[in-house]
């Protein structure tokens, strides 16, 4: 009987919306004759708050370990790597574990699955970013988020044909059959039940952290307010953040609205009540949510977004501003008041989504994880070690 392959995915926890993600690579890999394995830790005790845990019943859990204020963190899955083929692991500069799988493991082909730098790093050559490059052409293959992930591995000297490009997903399928399920009766149902009243709303979805910048979306919140006295805000997301929120929408009166966190189709109808999303601060994985729902973005350029802000396309499915409360107020307003350019943006929204789903992402990340097996192994100590 032929041996199969088998590859292990290292998490260092695990989140409810990576749950499809795994379960369709798992269907994939084993019709390709792959086994798949995937590890998973413990969030940090600040991430719990944020109550975006997911469970994997087929996964093996192996604890972390944080030390140095949560800054570093020990999870040892040696024991799941026993004949395994393939390793991949996220690039984290705080995982002490990748250090050591070359030294404890070096049979054992691996690879990084990660965004290339920190984009939230204000110091493009801080230590911290200079030590995440040096080991960035360590791995024998790279599973980049998006094409600028990509790029920012690829200009390291990595070899481009051992990057696969995953554009970073949700399970659009999923989040599309709800909104579509939704009647117009069932939505203005669902928007009297929260108390949201008449007139445009903007709509955020997103973890109450500080890279989300809610104090700057309610500063400039009010003073849409000021020019569309109808103007509803509706945040939705958990996170150490609540207590700002909380005070903020009682000041408020009536207007701002704090939903805490929603899921599949209570969050399917906030999204399809919605006229625009609105994030200020760093752009994540919740610019699927926009563009599946039809909801132009608005950011601005605040420099530290995450690679997922490639999606969003300034004046063709969003609107980036400069980063100030004034010019990200105005553009609200504009856009709210223009419905020939809410059309436009709204069509640019549904081409992009096209381009973006699970199934896509699945089928990149099993691809990639074919070629990887049937590539050589990489030369270890060779050139291609990254560039401090």
């Amino acid at each position: 009987m032929t041996r199969r392959p088998r590859v292990v995915v290292v998490q260092r926890r695990m989140t409810h919306y990576r749950l499809p993600l795994f379960e369709q690579m798992r269907a994939l890999l084993d019709t390709q004759g792959i086994d798949l394995t995937v590890v998973y830790g413990d969030a940090k005790p600040g991430e719990r708050e944020n109550n975006d845990a997911g469970l994997l019943p087929w996964g093996v859990h192996v604890p972390c370990r944080y030390w140095l204020g949560e800054r570093v963190c020990w999870q040892d899955p040696s024991a799941t790597l026993k004949g395994a083929d393939l390793v991949v692991v996220t690039q984290e500069n705080n995982l002490l574990f990748n250090y050591l799988l070359p030294v404890l493991h070096p049979s054992i082909k691996r690879a990084f699955w990660g965004h290339g730098r920190n984009f939230q790093a204000l110091n493009p050559d801080s230590m911290s970013e200079r030590f995440k490059r040096r080991f960035v052409g360590t791995v024998d293959w790279w599973f980049a988020y998006t094409e600028l992930s990509a790029e920012v591995v690829a200009e390291t000297g990595f070899p481009q044909e051992r990057i696969t490009v995953l554009n970073n997903a949700i399970d659009t399928t999923e989040l599309q059959r709800q909104l579509d399920s939704l009647t117009a009766e069932q939505v203005a149902a669902a928007r009297q039940a929260h108390g949201i009243g008449p007139g445009p709303v903007g709509v955020m979805v997103a973890s109450l952290i500080p890279d989300k910048r809610h104090d700057f979306l309610i500063e400039a919140a009010r003073r849409v307010r000021r020019e569309l006295p109808d103007f509803q805000l509706v945040l939705v997301g958990e996170g150490p953040g609540r207590d700002m929120i909380r005070q903020a929408v009682a000041e408020a009166g009536g207007w701002m609205h704090w939903l805490g966190l929603r899921k599949g189709l209570e969050k399917a109808a906030i999204l399809k009540m919605g006229s625009i999303m609105l994030n200020p601060g760093k752009v994540g994985l919740n610019v699927v949510d926009a563009l599946q729902a039809g909801l132009p973005m608005l950011t601005t350029d605040c420099k530290t977004h995450s690679p997922e802000i490639s999606y969003l396309r300034d004046g063709v499915n969003g609107l980036i501003t400069a980063n100030d409360v004034d010019a990200y107020a105005h553009a609200i307003v504009r856009l709210l008041r223009d419905p020939a350019e809410m059309a436009r943006l709204q069509a640019g929204c549904a081409r992009e989504a096209a381009e973006i789903s699970i199934e896509q992402m699945a089928q990149r990340f099993c691809d990639g994880i074919a070629r990887c097996l049937a590539a050589p192994a990489k030369r270890r100590g060779s050139a291609q070690a990254g560039r401090p």
